[in-house]
């Protein structure tokens, strides 16, 4: 069988389709995903690690990064009134 306009046509079709249903679901993530959670699908949160899988240096790095974040609020809380 050969490859003809019409196979062509519809595989450009088809990557567009994709490319439009990526792009339409990265610009409303949380709500589809909100609407999925609700009909009992649930997905892993976006950029969600888990942390039985993490090295030790993983782990470190993740909790350094946590205590850095927990000072950096702490101090706007002093700044506020």
């Amino acid at each position: 069988m050969a490859i003809n306009t019409d196979h062509v046509t519809g595989f450009v079709a088809g990557v567009g389709t994709a490319a439009l249903g990526v792009y339409l679901y990265k610009q409303n993530q949380q709500k589809v995903d909100h609407w999925l959670r609700q009909q009992g699908i649930h997905l892993p949160q976006a950029g969600a690690k888990d942390e039985r899988g993490m090295s030790l240096e993983e782990l470190t790095r993740e909790k350094e990064r946590l205590e850095d974040l927990i000072a950096e609020r702490e101090a706007q809380a002093k700044k506020q009134p």
